[in-house]
């Protein structure tokens, strides 16, 4: 928050008694941080999605070879599951993001932006969804390229867009700038984490053009504060 100068204020009021010495301004009182109107936290998010109706026909491993133990929840405007956040780098090549920095670096992405490319995991925070399977299919559920997702983990809301497909069988995958957004550490090879992320896609929701940042935080937050008053 930005403190008004009280240097004007000072100076007028010398001018008007020159004999006499100014008044000592007080120092400008410390205030706590107020957070923007209209942001939901991540406290409600989570309330609302402490129960599960699971929509998924069967459970997700996180990790290949590790149990199935994900499902995937639903509520009339959204889906969500509760997971842990590995670094996806696929798309256009960029300083930290390419085959060098990871192994498992792919120079495409399911979606593409405006212009045709692939897109930028450094840049834009995207989700990645399993391909569809007799677990669960996304498409089902009015997600898309470009669908609005709410990512929260621990005190921190963030905004991104389904903009990946992975592996049929396994689910819990963000971009390199998703995970940064979040204060995890996004790199490819060891960054990651292995829990708390929950992940809230809005059903039947489209960014566009795709890498709109702005766009994905303005219908997020909207979308977002629906979902926590929803009954």
């Amino acid at each position: 928050m930005r403190v008004q100068s009280l240097m004007l204020v000072a100076a007028s009021a010398a001018l008007l008694a020159p004999t006499t010495l100014p008044a000592a301004v007080p120092q400008a009182e410390k205030r706590p941080a107020v957070r923007p109107q209209g942001e939901v936290r991540a406290a409600d998010l989570l309330a609302k999605a402490r129960t599960c109706a699971q929509i998924s026909r069967g459970r997700y491993r996180t990790d290949d070879g590790g149990s199935a133990t994900v499902p995937v929840c639903g509520t009339r405007d959204a889906v969500f599951w509760k997971a842990d956040m590995d670094i996806d780098c696929d798309g256009r090549p960029g300083r930290r993001c390419n085959g060098r920095t990871d192994p498992y670096f792919g120079d495409a992405t399911a979606f593409t932006q405006s212009d045709g490319r692939y897109l930028d995991a450094e840049r834009l925070p995207y989700v990645v969804v399993p391909a569809p399977s007799p677990v669960w299919d996304y498409r089902d559920h009015g997600i898309r390229g470009g669908s609005v997702v709410a990512l929260v983990y621990r005190d921190r809301v963030r905004y991104a867009v389904v903009g990946d497909v992975g592996p049929r069988d396994i689910i819990g995958e963000a971009s390199y700038a998703a995970a940064q957004a979040l204060g995890i550490h996004p790199d490819p090879r060891g960054g990651g984490t292995d829990s708390g992320v929950t992940y809230i896609v809005f059903k039947d929701t489209r960014v566009e053009p795709i890498e709109d940042r702005e766009g994905a935080v303005t219908v997020g937050e909207r979308l977002a504060r629906k979902f926590v008053r929803a009954r």
